[in-house]
C-alpha cells in the first residue's frame, strides 16, 4: 500500500486537500470516504478504515471538507449542503483522474453526506454509513448551548473536540431543512449501515430509522463494543473487513490481468525500488527486498519465494504419499533456509571454488509413524518435482517482448 497526497478543486473553487490510500496493483474499486463533523481526513476512523480497505484492494480517497484541516476556505462560510457539493466534487476528481468512484463511505455526519450525495454520483453502486444520524439536524446537539446566540446574532464561536469553530445561522438553517429521509427512500443503491449499539454520540436508533427508510438491497451490521469514533484499531479493521466482503456483491470489479496460460508474471508496482506484484493465474503475491538492501520489505524476497516453493512441494509430495499408504500422519511442516556458502566448506559438493547455494530442510512429521515410515517419508520428500528441478540441469532462455 501507499499513501498519496492529492489536491483538487472543491465545489466553490477552493483547493481541497486529500489522501489517497492505494493498494498494490489494480484496485478492486475506487472509493470516497467522508469524515465526521469537524473531524478531518486525519481522524482515526477515516485513516484506519481507508488503510484497512487498501489492504483489501480498494483505493480510497479521504479528504478535508472546505474550512477543515488542510483544505482552503472558512468553516464559518460552509454548510452541510456545501459539504455535499464538495463530496460530489471529490467523486468527479476520482473519476477524471483515476476511475469511476463506485463506493461511497461516510462516518457520522459524513455518513449523512454520502446519503445526500449518492443520487448525484451515478458511478456509485454502493453506499456505506458508519454511525450516521438519520436526521442531519442531529449534529445540532454538539453546540446546543450556542443555538440561541447563533439565531440571535447570526453566528457564534463554539469549541468542538477542543478546537474553536464558528457556527453560522446559515449552517443551522441548512441542517434543519435537509430532506434526508426522502433521499434515503429514493437512494436506489445498495446500502450498508454500520453502527455500534453503545454509540453515545449518535444513538443506535438512528440506524433503525435509516434502515426502515431505505429500500432493498440494504444491510445492517452491528459494530459490537465499538465507540462512535472507532477509537480501537480492531473496530476500524472489522468495519473494513465487513465493507470489503459486502461490497463484492454490488461493486463492479475490474477484470484480472490476462497472461499466457502457464506463465508466472512479475511486474513492478512503482512502490519503492524493488516491489513487484507476481501474477500466477488468478493468484497474486507481493515480492520485495529487505530494507537493508534498499527494499521496503513489503513481501517475501525472490529467494524466500524459491525456498517456499521447495518447502511447499516437499510437504505436498509427502502428504500425497501418506494418503496413498493410509499412514497416520496428522500434520506435516517443512522449513527451508537458503544460504550462500563457500564451496570449499561443502564436503559432498562437486564444485570446489567460489560460492554455492545451500538449502537446509527441516521436516516435522506428526502422527503415529514408526522409524521406517518416517525414513520413507523423508526419502519421498527428496522426490518432489521442485527438489528434482533444483538438483538437475536447468536452462533459462530469455526473450525481449517489447
Amino acid at each position: 500500500m501507499k499513501t498519496e497526497t492529492v489536491t483538487f478543486a472543491g465545489a466553490a473553487g477552493q483547493t481541497l486537500s486529500g489522501r489517497l490510500e492505494r493498494p498494490v496493483g489494480v484496485p478492486r474499486a475506487w472509493a470516497v470516504f467522508a469524515h465526521c463533523f469537524t473531524c478531518g481526513k486525519e481522524s482515526a476512523a477515516a485513516t484506519r478504515v481507508s488503510r484497512a480497505l487498501a489492504k483489501h484492494g480498494f483505493a480510497v480517497l479521504r479528504f478535508d471538507f472546505a474550512g477543515i484541516g488542510h483544505s482552503d476556505g472558512a468553516f464559518a462560510q460552509t454548510t452541510f449542503s456545501s459539504n455535499v457539493d464538495d463530496l460530489v466534487a471529490a467523486a468527479d476528481f476520482i473519476r477524471s483522474a483515476y476511475g469511476p468512484p463506485s463506493l461511497l463511505i461516510g462516518h457520522s455526519l459524513g455518513g449523512a453526506a454520502v446519503l445526500a450525495a449518492a443520487g448525484r454520483i451515478a458511478d456509485a453502486a454502493a453506499v456505506v454509513t458508519i454511525g450516521a444520524p438519520a436526521d442531519v439536524a442531529h449534529v445540532e446537539q454538539n453546540f446546543a448551548e450556542a443555538v440561541d446566540m447563533i439565531e440571535a446574532h447570526g453566528a457564534a464561536d463554539v469549541k468542538l473536540g477542543g478546537k474553536p469553530f464558528t457556527i453560522s445561522r446559515d449552517f443551522l438553517q441548512d441542517i434543519r431543512n435537509q430532506p434526508q429521509l426522502d433521499r434515503i427512500a429514493a437512494l436506489r443503491k445498495a446500502l450498508l449501515i454500520l453502527h455500534a449499539p453503545g454509540d453515545s454520540v449518535v444513538g443506535i436508533e438512528n440506524a433503525t430509522v435509516v434502515f426502515r427508510a431505505a429500500k432493498h438491497p440494504k444491510s445492517f451490521v452491528s459494530l459490537d463494543k465499538a465507540d462512535h469514533f472507532l477509537t480501537r484499531p480492531e473496530d476500524a479493521a472489522y468495519a473494513a473487513d465487513v465493507i470489503a466482503g459486502w461490497s463484492a456483491r454490488y461493486v463492479p470489479m475490474p477484470p484480472m490481468p490476462v497472461h499466457p496460460e502457464g506463465h508466472v508474471v512479475a511486474e513492478e508496482t512503482g512502490d519503492g525500488l524493488y516491489a513487484n506484484l507476481v501474477h500466477s493465474g488468478r493468484h497474486m503475491i507481493l515480492a520485495d527486498e529487505p530494507r537493508d538492501v534498499g527494499g521496503q520489505d513489503l513481501g517475501p524476497s525472490p529467494y524466500d519465494l524459491l525456498a517456499a516453493s521447495l518447502a511447499a512441494c516437499k510437504s505436498m509430495t509427502m502428504r500425497m504419499y501418506a494418503n496413498q499408504k493410509k499412514w497416520d500422519v496428522t500434520r506435516i511442516a517443512v522449513a527451508v533456509k537458503h544460504d550462500k556458502i563457500h564451496a570449499a566448506d561443502c564436503a559432498d559438493c562437486e564444485t570446489r571454488e567460489g560460492k554455492i547455494d545451500m538449502f537446509t530442510v527441516s521436516i516435522t512429521l506428526e502422527g503415529n509413524l514408526d522409524e521406517a515410515q518416517r525414513a520413507r517419508m523423508i526419502e519421498i520428500s527428496g522426490k518432489c518435482p521442485v527438489h528434482r528441478t533444483l538438483s538437475g540441469e536447468v536452462k533459462i532462455r530469455t526473450q525481449v517482448t517489447a
